[in-house]
């Protein structure tokens, strides 16, 4: 068990108890942006969000996060999502995954922290193959192989796997050595600024090429400008996220502006 994890955090729950946030001790709710392939105009995934319900930060949320509520909140998070996501009608488009970030310190044995999710995939009519569950590469990981685990029960589930802010932080080669994920998802402080920026250019440019040896997919984040997006086009990458096109809504599934 990963040391920082408190054994009483893996107290199972379930679809109805996780849509329950009482035992939680704060609320939030979703947003939704739109991961969208620009050479085609059609959305990849829409990425759930946590904000608050006065819409408050994906920051405070996180900051009420300790190791006593952690596993619980990465549950609740995964409900939600999926909840949300149907009623805003993200099954009615085609080819369109839910991609929810999860927390590998929150999760102890896969095959059991699933339980709440493939309960509510069920009760909402959600099919299992249409989830995407991203790791950030900054989140501290004490047992590398626990997440390779975790990894494994996802693909064996169906879910899509991705590695989120690739670059962010000191693992993610190590990461990428130990396991491939399906998709790879580049972190805006190498993004920001590439059309002119040369060093930045040929950093995006080796990852492009790593992906496509190890058949993974690349997403570009922190898209803002046209510049960037005409560039990191350049350079073969087709699908992206960022204000450029979407920002994170809580009423609606926002349409991404493809102009």
């Amino acid at each position: 068990m990963p040391r920082n994890i408190a054994r009483s955090s893996f107290v199972s729950v379930g679809c109805a108890e996780c849509r329950n946030l009482d035992g939680l001790g704060f609320d939030f709710i979703m947003a939704f942006q739109p991961i969208v392939n620009v050479r085609t105009h059609t959305t990849f995934a829409y990425e759930a969000l946590v904000r608050g319900v006065n819409g408050e930060s994906a920051a405070s949320i996180l900051d009420q996060v300790n190791d006593e509520n952690r596993y619980r909140f990465d549950q609740a998070c995964r409900v939600k999502a999926i909840e949300r996501a149907t009623q805003l009608g993200l099954l009615t488009i085609a080819d369109c995954k839910l991609s929810i970030n999860f927390l590998p310190n929150a999760v102890y044995r896969a095959e059991t922290c699933i339980r709440a999710t493939l309960e509510a995939a069920r009760l909402f009519g959600f099919p299992p193959e249409k989830l995407m569950f991203e790791v950030t590469e900054g989140e501290r990981v004490d047992d590398p192989m626990h997440l390779k685990r975790i990894f494994e029960e996802y693909e064996r589930q169906g879910f899509t796997t991705s590695i989120d802010d690739f670059g962010s932080g000191y693992s993610g080669l190590n990461l990428l050595a130990m396991f491939q994920p399906h998709v790879l998802k580049i972190d805006m402080a190498l993004t920001r600024n590439i059309d002119r920026d040369p060093v930045r250019t040929a950093i995006v440019e080796g990852i492009v090429l790593l992906a496509k040896r190890l058949d993974i997919t690349i997403v570009a984040e922190g898209i803002e400008t046209s510049e960037v997006r005409d560039a990191l086009l350049g350079l073969g990458v087709d699908l992206m996220q960022g204000y450029l096109f979407a920002r994170p809504d809580t009423s609606r599934l926002p349409l991404a502006n493809f102009s």
